[in-house]
């Protein structure tokens, strides 16, 4: 039987790219088990096995790093420039690297989210490149100031050298790449029914008072979680390892958790603008509660996105560090848009790759 392997690199930036390339690599695995999974990302190895339960090689290796930040909101643009200019630097030797081990290990197709990168080292090992997200590095750093201008060009050219992009819901338009084929949500579906995790954490709040705080891989450093005290019969649910103590917030610290799997039980997620998040929420029907956030090209984008679909309420960052969180007895905003977003595309990239390798 031939051994078929795909090469999954995923960039270097906060959970959200490793997370949707995980629910795509789960359904590629249940349509094709036959299929070697390997990503290549510093993402942490636990994060993709709460999504992928078979088998996959896991390689750490760096091709872009995103944006540098302390927390899902802080970020330090000149280190990214340096960082990035650090891998420009060593291309060569990346490249080479990388396209030997796609070669010695009988690789027949990278799918990246979204490293230019991995265009290259596709071309070097004779192989295809396929990409997916809803945006590019180049869309956000082009926002920026004239310094990051050669690197916005150094990505561009590499996007272009990719053979078929398949973009996301609530996307900037991505023109840069040549092929381009959209796609529904990426969202996974939940591991445990709500009964089951009602059980478990002894949770007996009613739905519209189950609060999900969830702010990616970076967290926040400086979430007031003293507000909790003005809702004493409602339920708050955190990843946050370092939160306190307090009769009605839920730490969870099990690593096969994830915050899809309370979406479902909760009345509204509290969040930062972030695709898979928000992907996962839409696919669950869950209303959202969103920061704005500055600077980040990805932010107007993504807010306006759940503006059409969800349920939602955009909330300043003021209103989230300073107020009370009277927002959350506020009533949600209604989408301005009756269609639904389609919630297939995790299958659909999948069944592709499955039809390349046949």
């Amino acid at each position: 039987m031939t051994q078929f392997s795909i090469y999954i690199a995923v960039t270097s930036h906060g959970f959200g790219h490793a997370v949707r390339a995980a629910t795509v690599a789960a359904k590629l695995q249940q349509l094709r088990p036959d299929i070697t999974l390997t990503f290549v990302t510093v993402a942490p190895e636990w994060l993709l096995k709460s999504y992928v339960k078979g088998d996959f090689i896991y390689r750490q290796r760096v091709f872009d790093v995103g944006v540098v930040q302390s927390d899902s909101l802080t970020m330090n643009k000149p280190a990214t420039l340096s960082k990035m200019e650090e891998i420009i630097a060593q291309q060569d030797s990346i490249i080479a690297e990388e396209a030997e081990y796609l070669r010695a290990h009988n690789i027949g197709l990278i799918l990246a989210d979204i490293p230019a990168l991995a265009a290259p080292i596709a071309k070097a090992a004779g192989i295809p490149c396929w990409m997916m997200s809803n945006f590019g590095w180049n869309f956000i750093y082009r926002h920026w100031d004239e310094s990051f201008a050669p690197v916005v060009n150094w990505i561009e050219n590499y996007y272009q050298q990719s053979d078929r992009l398949f973009r996301l819901p609530l996307a900037e338009p991505m023109s840069v790449f040549p092929h381009i084929t959209d796609v529904g949500l990426t969202g996974d579906q939940p591991n445990y029914s709500n009964e089951e995790l009602r059980q478990k954490f002894n949770l007996t709040a009613p739905k519209e008072k189950t609060i999900l705080l969830t702010f990616g891989g970076l967290g926040l450093q400086a979430i007031p979680y003293r507000n909790l005290q003005h809702f004493p019969n409602w339920q708050f649910i955190t990843f946050d390892r370092a939160a306190p103590d307090l009769p009605n917030l839920l730490k969870i610290a099990d690593q096969t958790l994830r915050p899809l799997d309370f979406m479902p039980l909760s009345g509204r997620i509290v969040s930062k603008p972030g695709y898979s998040t928000f992907c996962e929420a839409l696919s669950c029907d869950v209303p959202i509660v969103s920061l704005t956030r500055e600077d980040f090209a990805e932010a107007p984008v993504l807010l306006n996105g759940i503006q059409d679909y969800a349920q939602h309420q955009i909330i300043s960052p003021e209103e989230f560090f300073k107020s009370d969180w009277n927002f959350l007895r506020q009533d949600l905003v209604v989408p301005r848009k009756t269609e639904r977003l389609n919630k297939d595309g995790a299958t659909a990239i999948a069944q592709s790759i499955s039809n390349y390798f046949s």
